[in-house]
């Protein structure tokens, strides 16, 4: 395309001096511009191109490296597939707080459930079950950590969970992780890895 481009201004600067007015001619410095214009153009094009096929090439690098992720364990605020197993939850409990609650919501949005938190942290086991024992439908479920200071809602924060990989993608130039049960999560927002438990 560039040479195409050439050799059409060639022809376009040729014909102008072909036609130029013999008693008021063009001043020579005037094509020397006209040519480091041009030639300039051209090398932005060519280093467009080139930059364009670097990120291409870093893209698919980064896929294949995640490619490795599928079948593997993430651990990130994303919601978690809940088939009747229980799942291990990691949530934080704001320093500030003197209550705090797991808040579990659907994948809606809907809360369903929301237990009280020990302020020392710590992993929590996660069952899945309501007020009588019954398991809950199983689905996507995320988990949120609502803290109080005397009375008084201090922070929310989202709790961290273990999800199995199934799929990598590139998200017009974002590395996407597709979790079981459909959620994505930013390749950059995984916090922690395993093999499956």
């Amino acid at each position: 395309m560039i040479g195409s481009d050439f050799q059409t201004f060639l022809e376009m600067l040729t014909t102008q001096m072909q036609n130029q007015d013999p008693l008021n001619p063009i001043d020579s410095s005037d094509y020397a511009v006209q040519l480091a214009t041009f030639s300039s153009v051209e090398q932005q094009v060519l280093t467009n191109d080139l930059l364009s096929g670097l990120a291409a090439n870093i893209a698919a690098s980064g896929v294949t490296q995640l490619a490795s992720l599928v079948g593997m364990e993430v651990r990130s605020t994303a919601a978690a597939r809940f088939d009747g197993t229980p799942l291990n939850l990691a949530p934080e409990v704001d320093p500030q707080a003197d209550a705090a609650w797991l808040v579990v919501a659907d994948e809606t949005g809907t809360e369903v459930q929301r237990h009280p938190l020990d302020l020392a942290g710590g992993p929590v086991a996660w069952a899945g079950v309501d007020a009588d024992g019954a398991p809950l439908a199983p689905g996507l479920y995320s988990f949120t950590v609502e803290n109080f200071a005397k009375g008084e809602p201090v922070s929310t924060t989202p709790v961290e969970t273990y999800s199995r990989v199934i799929e990598a993608q590139n998200v017009e130039g974002s590395l996407q992780l597709v979790l079981d049960g459909g959620a994505t999560v930013p390749a950059d927002d995984v916090l922690a890895l395993r093999h499956p438990t």
